[in-house]
């Protein structure tokens, strides 16, 4: 049976290790821009209409990086409210430059 992690500080290390593919982790940056975009959209425009789309997209090209190419379930199913959080963190690491799209790099 597998240890349930019970914080953040012990989550994070692992959602890393779940998206250390390369493929995977340009999607998620992808995925979490348009995601950005749909907001700023739709606040701009006082049109909550975009935001229809902004979990199809988050969880679609997250979830094409997880099965196709990494190879996995997403942690979302089992930490729905970590992973987001660790998606817009590890998003904006990657932005920065704080970390790598390559994982083997970081």
């Amino acid at each position: 049976m597998e240890k349930r992690i019970t914080t953040y500080e012990e989550f994070y290390p692992f959602y890393l290790k779940e998206h250390s593919n390369k493929i995977c982790r340009l999607l998620h940056v992808i995925g979490t821009t348009i995601v950005l975009s749909l907001v700023l959209t739709a606040i701009i425009h006082l049109n909550p209409y975009w935001l229809l789309f902004v979990p199809l997209t988050g969880y679609g090209f997250a979830w094409v990086g997880h099965f196709f190419f990494e190879k996995n379930k997403p942690a979302t199913f089992k930490y729905p409210l970590w992973s987001l959080k660790s998606d817009f963190k590890m998003y904006f690491e990657i932005i920065s430059g704080k970390i790598s799209l390559d994982a083997s790099k970081d």
